[in-house]
């Protein structure tokens, strides 16, 4: 998890962002990315890994390196990373109608 206040330099972020997004879907372990940024520039950005190991690989990739520099000089006033394990996920949709989905156990029993 990587919670960010941006700063008002714009220079590249997006394009940089981009190439980020782009480059860690091509790693090993990669599993999916969610994020979200209010308009004071809060963001919070959640990358999905297969284990610490592939998240540690990721850290170490030359590339995203070099972004991670760029980014505390020219674009975050601060940022946090949380490393955390999901134990359990589900969701709703309106499509599913009113209740809740089935949740299910490793042993693949519901509860």
């Amino acid at each position: 998890m990587f919670t960010s206040q941006r700063t008002a330099g714009d220079a590249g972020y997006g394009d940089t962002g981009e190439r980020m997004a782009a480059l860690a879907a091509e790693q090993t372990g990669y599993l999916g990315v969610e994020s979200a940024r209010d308009a004071s520039g809060l963001g919070i950005t959640i990358s999905y890994w297969r284990s610490e190991a592939d998240i540690a690989a990721w850290r170490r990739h030359a590339e995203h390196q070099l972004a991670r520099d760029q980014g505390r000089r020219d674009w975050y006033q601060h940022y946090t990373v949380r490393v955390a394990k999901v134990e359990r996920a589900y969701g709703w949709s309106r499509a599913d109608g009113p209740a809740d989905p089935q949740i299910s156990t490793s042993s693949g029993d519901p509860q």
